[in-house]
């Protein structure tokens, strides 16, 4: 659900993908929608045990991570989270400031606050979203519980192979925000993906799901139409030959990069959320 408010459309989204038998929710305190998303799930009738709930802390809130996560749980009201994460390794202050990365506090002190949150019963694992090798560097000597989950943009567009072997080296696993793309996204018009889609009669959205799924990462696709909810559950199993050639379109000329965020710029170079691309550890082209 990683849209900014839309309260009443989120928690319809919510009722209609329990329907049709989705059980993993991600949201996130900037979203502003915790409160519709969590009161959707309790009136589903659905098992709290088989719903598994994720929210993120906002940048605004890296110096109150208890106060933010209890604000977030009682938004919530959904009996525990099953995953907290951190959204971006960079914290804002109030004015929307984003702090320097020696400043305080840093990602390893956010951290440590949230490996405190363990012990309240409340949330049970923690996470990171945005993480690259540069900052998982940074981070995993200085600390006591590694990331279950790292959360980060992934398709054939961007496969982050390099990031995959890494947190796989860890015991990170790496879940897929934006695993279609956005609005438009060329994923949809790419004519490998597109003759992969016609050889099964499926459609391309399935393509790239199958594939997501199929390298050993979770995908969190979003939609609100109820035929796509239902097609997105099934799942493709492609052959040997299909899954190399969609491991292989990043290497085409011009396909290795982000197709969810518009560029920002940060000091006139490429950023996002007041660090630069380079500072994030990112390196790939941008739409």
């Amino acid at each position: 659900m990683g849209s900014y408010g839309e309260g009443e459309r989120c928690e319809q989204m919510v009722r209609t993908a329990l329907k049709v038998g989705y059980r993993h929710f991600d949201t996130a305190a900037g979203y502003e929608n915790e409160e519709y998303t969590g009161k959707a799930l309790r009136e589903s009738g659905v098992p709290r045990s088989e719903i598994f709930l994720t929210t993120k802390l906002a940048n605004t809130d890296h110096h109150r991570v208890k106060e933010a996560f209890e604000a977030s749980f009682a938004r919530l009201n959904c009996e525990y989270v099953d995953l907290y994460l951190m959204h971006w390794p960079q914290a804002q202050d109030e004015t929307g400031r984003a702090l320097k990365q020696e400043e305080s506090p840093t990602f390893v002190e956010t951290w440590r606050e949230m490996e405190k949150l363990l012990d309240t019963g409340k949330v049970k694992s923690i996470g990171v979203s945005n993480f690259s090798i540069k900052t998982f560097d940074a981070l995993l000597p200085h600390i006591k519980v590694v990331p279950v989950v790292n959360q980060v943009q992934l398709h054939p567009y961007l496969p982050q192979l390099d990031l995959l072997k890494y947190c796989n080296s860890k015991g990170i696993h790496l879940t897929a925000y934006s695993p279609l793309g956005q609005t438009d996204s060329p994923l949809f018009t790419d004519e490998t993906i597109v003759r992969i889609a016609e050889k099964y009669g499926v459609t391309t959205g399935q393509v790239l799901l199958g594939w997501g799924v199929q390298r050993g990462t979770s995908v969190v696709p979003k939609s609100e139409k109820e035929e796509r909810l239902r097609t997105n559950l099934k799942l493709l199993k492609l052959d040997s030959e299909d899954f190399e050639a969609i491991n292989a379109i990043h290497r085409q000329p011009g396909k290795n990069k982000n197709v969810a965020f518009h560029m920002g710029y940060v000091d006139g170079k490429p950023g996002m959320f007041g660090w630069t691309y380079e500072q994030l550890g990112w390196d790939y082209d941008y739409d």
